[in-house]
């Protein structure tokens, strides 16, 4: 329990959790979208590889790391949240954050699945493409939010646009919503992220391996 307490108490190793929630990916993707140095990245890794958090795999030439199974999520899940009820230094600064944002819209989960059923809403996945093609919420369409302009011609103006990333702590989603709102757009902010859809049995598409 100590292995695991003191592998969870580092803010960078909090960070590759997070992504590492969305598949398994290889230490230098990591290290790109931590803006950690490899060297670093590697040895995070190793921490929570002994403390049981993490797991390898090996895919041709390259090490692959993913969450050691659901628990291991879970744990990560359960300290988050208690991290921003205990912080509300923390919770204030994303609150400040989306009211700048034009007083970003956040949709549910349970709102979004009504609204999905009766067909009112575009769902947008603006992570990296490559974390949309490990897996996703079903019907939600890849639109990352580096190259949201570039593609966001396409979206209809009429209906509201959801957009969704990592997770609540995750600013992709939030980016998002305030450019296609300046473009016109009415776009709204899933709650959650993908691996919280995932984590609770909802309908999803993943990579088969």
């Amino acid at each position: 329990m100590a292995k695991v307490t003191k592998a969870l108490s580092n803010p960078n190793r909090l960070e590759i959790l997070d992504l590492l929630a969305q598949g398994a990916v290889p230490v230098e993707y990591i290290a790109e979208h931590t803006n950690q140095p490899v060297a670093n990245v590697s040895q995070h890794l190793q921490v929570l590889k002994k403390s049981g958090l993490v797991t390898t795999e090996r895919k041709g030439k390259y090490q692959y790391y993913r969450l050691s199974g659901k628990d291991s999520y879970d744990a990560w899940c359960k300290l988050r949240k208690f991290g921003l009820s205990q912080n509300k230094v923390l919770s204030k600064m994303l609150d400040d954050f989306r009211d700048q944002k034009q007083s970003l819209e956040i949709i549910s989960t349970e709102d979004l699945i009504k609204k999905m059923k009766k067909k009112e809403v575009i769902l947008i996945d603006v992570r990296p493409e490559a974390e949309y093609e490990q897996g996703h919420i079903r019907d939600a369409i890849s639109m990352p939010q580096k190259t949201l302009k570039q593609h966001a011609g396409s979206l209809s103006k009429e209906t509201n646009i959801v957009a969704y990333c990592r997770g609540p702590l995750c600013l992709m989603a939030d980016e998002a919503v305030s450019k296609l709102t300046e473009m016109g757009y009415k776009a709204l902010r899933l709650e959650n992220g993908y691996p919280d859809w995932e984590a609770k049995g909802l309908p999803v598409e993943i990579k088969q391996t």
